[in-house]
């Protein structure tokens, strides 16, 4: 998430055409709809009201409402850009009167307290600095009874990041506020979630980057290169063959969260 709304976009279409060619048409984050489904695993979304925090191009809103049978998705994010790709595959998969997108700056969720049953986020909240006032606003919106579900990438240990871990958050080029489980964590009971449960996903995601950065070099970098060109491509794989080393340490630790908001 940026800084301004105003401020140059980070996921521009180029970002999005590139990520989509990797990763699947609405998606951008790895995993595509397998690991969306293993973020909400046990959870019944049938008939749900979701809140999706940075929702990107749209596809993980859309699989919530099409596969999982959510009453109603709202996607949120702060980048124009992405928001006109989501409504277009709205459109496009005939689902936009279950699904909306909203596009609002930095600040408090432009949503009243209690509004859904669910709020949901993929590979997002690290772009924000204050993780003790994301989770009031998230806590906020959901009704009690509520769960908050996301996976987010994340450092292993709090306090300075390691040269690697800093040349890799530079090669990336976006504005990453990474911290660790057990900071999240705390974050969530600050604001008064409960049953929380942390899932380390280091381990998948360690050798499924070892399979993007081997198809971006191989298969995969033909078709990217005439979406994007072939500098943007090269680009990108020294920031995976940047990220693999820190996945291998296991200092860059994706990771999925869960908690519930009280009834009471």
């Amino acid at each position: 998430m940026i800084e301004t709304a105003d401020a140059e976009p980070e996921y521009d279409d180029s970002a999005i055409r590139f990520l989509e060619a990797l990763w699947g048409e609405g998606y951008l984050s790895p995993g595509g709809p397998d690991e969306v489904d293993r973020v909400v695993e046990g959870v019944s979304l049938k008939g749900k009201t979701i809140l999706d925090i940075g929702c990107g191009a749209g596809g993980i809103t859309l699989h919530l409402v099409a596969t999982h049978g959510a009453a109603r998705a709202t996607g949120f994010d702060l980048e124009r850009p992405v928001i006109g790709t989501a409504r277009r595959g709205a459109i496009r998969q005939g689902l936009e009167d279950r699904v909306s997108f909203v596009q609002a700056p930095p600040g408090p969720l432009p949503f009243t307290d209690a509004s859904f049953d669910v709020v949901f986020s993929k590979d997002a909240l690290l772009h924000v600095p204050d993780k003790n006032a994301l989770f009031a606003e998230i806590f906020r919106v959901l009704k009690p009874g509520g769960v908050f579900a996301a996976s987010n990438w994340m450092i292993g240990h709090d306090g300075e990041p390691s040269p690697e871990m800093k040349a890799y958050v530079a090669a990336e080029e976006l504005s990453f506020t990474m911290a660790s489980p057990a900071r999240y964590a705390e974050a969530m009971r600050r604001a008064g979630f409960t049953d929380i449960t942390v899932r380390d996903r280091n381990p998948w995601y360690r050798e499924v980057a070892r399979e993007e950065l081997s198809r971006l070099k191989g298969p995969l970098y033909a078709q990217a290169a005439a979406a994007v060109g072939a500098a943007y491509v090269d680009k990108n794989i020294r920031t995976w063959e940047a990220m693999q080393k820190v996945l291998d340490s296991g200092e860059h630790r994706p990771t999925h969260l869960r908690g519930w908001k009280p009834v009471g």
